[in-house]
């Protein structure tokens, strides 16, 4: 199983936030959507950043709630790692196991935004793969 799989089963629709707006539109995005991250992107193609709900919280532990009303570009994370249609489960879950994050933007040959992964996608997927193995493995054993 690949990318491409999960974001035809799942669709490509991605929730992207300007670099201007607040902070207090940011987490009233994630609430209504029940997401844990946006894309940061002015034009819903081109990726500036990514916000999660942890970089609220640490701007909001760190500086307190007055920090809500600071822009979203101020608290987003910068160096986003991404992944494409052609990879595989095993290399999202390494990526997103290195590097402690649960959303991962999916980008085209042009490195244009094309769709997320969520670790929740991930599980989703390989509990599925797991599933069809055993049916098979079961149907071997008893000779269907």
């Amino acid at each position: 199983m690949n990318v491409q799989s999960i974001v035809g089963a799942k669709g490509s629709d991605v929730a992207t936030i300007a670099q201007t707006a607040t902070l207090a539109d940011a987490v009233a995005m994630l609430n209504e959507r029940r997401i844990g991250a946006l894309v940061v992107s002015g034009d819903g193609r081109v990726i500036n950043g990514i916000l999660s709900e942890r970089d609220v919280v640490r701007m909001v532990a760190q500086q307190g709630c007055d920090v809500l009303s600071s822009s979203v570009g101020s608290a987003m994370s910068v160096d986003v790692v991404t992944c494409t249609h052609g990879d595989g489960v095993d290399r999202l879950m390494s990526l997103m196991t290195e590097r402690r994050i649960r959303h991962l933007p999916v980008v085209d040959e042009q490195g244009l935004l094309a769709g997320i992964i969520s670790i929740g996608d991930v599980v989703k997927n390989r509990l599925a793969q797991l599933e069809l193995e055993n049916r098979a493995l079961a149907d071997y054993i008893s000779g269907r």
